[in-house]
């Protein structure tokens, strides 16, 4: 496949390293308006670096936008004359819908919205997608190219909003957890070298557990509590504390926060 990342910023360079790992690209084309940060990666002999968007739509089929929503509209504007059958559009821009990027492209295009988060770059993002009527065609593909950097999930396109709080920001709320963790570890005696260790590989075990099984959460929680042990009076004292309510409170005012941002 021959990918363009028009926008090579945090996210567009953790998309960049996942499809490099994961050798998913015959070619590929970073943009950036400045390119100093990112001309490392002019070593890699299937890679072009430029300014110019235009070139990058030109000479490939994959075009994965990761730009300012400010500067979306114009900037598909400046390429949509470019744009042929071959083209598949996928935007990883909230709040900026379907409808928006069909009014300066037209429907007649293959448009996908996708919603992967940082850990792309260890192949690892949970990425949710949707599609107008026409990419529908592509959404496999689409899925194909983030199926090789983690797990892709198609959604609702009115789920995105909700997808991108608890899969993007979530990965922030996962480690706000583990630091959490950490801290208690280093309170118990361990160092925090050691201690981030520790909560890390855990964290991993767990989510590999569920995964791997299939299980719900409670069912793994049941195997490791005991009846008046220090894992239920451990569990127990974070509830009363309030700690599934505070995450779901947090996550819930992130919704909040990104649905104020769509109506402005």
């Amino acid at each position: 496949m021959k990918i363009a990342i028009i926008g090579t910023g945090n996210l567009g360079l953790s998309i960049a390293n996942g499809i490099l790992k994961s050798n998913g690209a015959t070619s590929m084309y970073l943009t950036k308006r400045d390119t100093t940060s990112i001309a490392d990666f002019e070593k890699f002999d299937k890679v072009t670096v430029t300014n110019d968007n235009r070139l990058a739509v030109q000479n490939s089929d994959i075009l994965i936008f990761a730009v300012q929503p400010v500067h979306f509209a114009e900037i598909l504007e400046s390429i949509k004359d470019l744009l042929t059958e071959n083209h598949v559009i996928i935007s990883t821009i909230t709040g900026f819908g379907i409808e928006k990027i069909e009014a300066v492209i037209g429907k007649d295009n293959y448009i996908v919205r996708s919603m992967p988060n940082t850990a792309i770059s260890v192949g690892k993002s949970m990425t949710c997608i949707c599609s107008n009527e026409k990419g529908k065609k592509r959404i496999d593909l689409t899925k194909a190219i983030f199926n090789r950097m983690g797990h892709s999930m198609e959604i609702p396109e009115n789920q995105m909003q909700a997808a991108t709080v608890i899969c993007a920001s979530g990965i922030a709320f996962w480690m706000r957890l583990i630091r959490a963790t950490t801290q208690g570890a280093i309170q118990l005696g361990f160092d925090a070298k050691e201690a981030q260790e520790l909560a890390m590989h855990t964290c991993n075990g767990a989510a590999s557990l569920l995964i791997d099984s299939g299980n719900h959460p409670e069912e793994e929680i049941d195997r490791v509590t005991t009846p008046m042990g220090c894992t239920i009076t451990g569990l127990n004292e974070m509830e009363h504390q309030g700690l599934s309510a505070s995450l779901i409170r947090g996550i819930i005012a992130s919704y909040d926060k990104i649905t104020e941002f769509k109506t402005k």
